[in-house]
């Protein structure tokens, strides 16, 4: 009791119990778990299933090919025929496949890109190493349609760049939370931070560490759609749900987009539906659309195009929602009656 009549609340405790101790640390023990589960899973389960690739030759030649294949590596590869060297080498460039074994010519030679995926590529050679060693068998050649830059022959700038792009976008979208209000605004903040960090990623990878090629714009605009679906996503969940909306946004794209993203391989490379639910998430997208753009002028980027300008146009729909149901219980505060004093 104070002097006055008014009573006080009690003291604060000094400690938390350790109820509370233990729920936070078995809470910690969980995500690190999910954290370690999402990163290290793709990795270590990684091998060859399903990969695209084609078979060129007569039919005779082309059924030994595709029967020794499916003995040494069953499920390991989706094959296709096709009938001579140009139509294999189209369906190659064109991102249909990820490469191919021509026999069409009577010398066997695979054909491979390893802009496409440098692990994929090196599995092909392997296979036409296999392919040369029963004695009597002519050398298996191997022709590179769609090499890695010299500057980077193992396609490490690319792979390591999905990281920073997933993290522009969650710096974006916390930035302009706390600092810009306005649903406009916001969303105008995103897609301006999008081209403008779009083309210093696409002047960083290409004129400085050599990691890509072909048109600087089109690269950097490959890189800016995916900045743009990754914080204008980010920023609708948190403008509908607040601070749990960007924490599942940042989980979304973090622990799933990335991991699953198939960028430093191949999506055909990861385990089960993993690198398949990956294209569908901007990370994953945005890694697809960037080769694409770099090394097989825009070939196979559609499906990429799509997925991040949905997730884009999803954020900019959400954001604008938030807006209007903050806006909608301010004015509600507003025109409630002030309750009477207490005399």
């Amino acid at each position: 009791m104070s002097t006055d009549g008014a009573t006080t609340s009690p003291a604060a405790p000094r400690h938390s119990p350790w109820a509370q101790v233990a729920v936070t640390v078995a809470m910690l023990t969980v995500l690190i778990s999910l954290i370690l589960t999402a990163f290290a899973w793709p990795a270590a389960r990684s091998s060859a299933h399903d990969i695209p690739i084609a078979v060129a030759g007569p039919a005779t030649a082309a059924d030994q090919v595709i029967a020794a294949l499916q003995q040494r590596d069953a499920g390991a590869f989706d094959i296709t025929r096709v009938d001579d060297t140009a139509a294999a080498e189209a369906a190659v460039r064109d991102r249909d496949v990820y490469g191919a074994i021509d026999v069409s010519t009577g010398t066997p030679q695979v054909l491979i890109a390893s802009a496409a995926s440098p692990v994929i590529a090196q599995t092909l050679q392997a296979v036409g190493t296999a392919m040369s060693q029963p004695a009597g068998q002519p050398t298996t050649a191997v022709r590179d349609l769609a090499p890695l830059p010299a500057d980077d022959p193992r396609g490490a700038g690319l792979a390591a760049g999905s990281l920073p792009l997933v993290l522009g976008g969650m710096l974006a979208a916390l930035l302009l939370t706390n600092r810009v209000r306005g649903a406009s605004r916001r969303i105008v903040g995103a897609l301006a931070y999008s081209i403008t960090g779009g083309l210093a990623m696409a002047a960083i990878l290409q004129f400085w560490l050599g990691s890509i090629e072909g048109s600087y714009w089109a690269d950097a605009g490959a890189i800016a759609l995916a900045v743009g679906a990754t914080s204008v996503a980010i920023l609708g969940l948190e403008s509908l749900l607040g601070a749990l909306g960007f924490g599942i946004g940042a989980a979304t794209m973090m622990l799933l987009g990335n991991p699953f993203s198939g960028t430093t391989s191949a999506p055909e490379m990861l385990p089960g539906w993993s690198g398949q639910v990956g294209q569908f998430l901007p990370p994953g997208a945005a890694g697809h659309l960037l080769r694409s753009t770099a090394f097989f002028d825009g070939h196979g980027a559609l499906q990429s195009v799509v997925v991040l300008t949905v997730w884009l146009l999803a954020g900019a729909v959400l954001v604008t929602i938030g807006s209007t149901r903050s806006s909608r219980r301010t004015r509600q505060a507003m025109a409630q009656p002030a309750e009477p004093a207490l005399a």
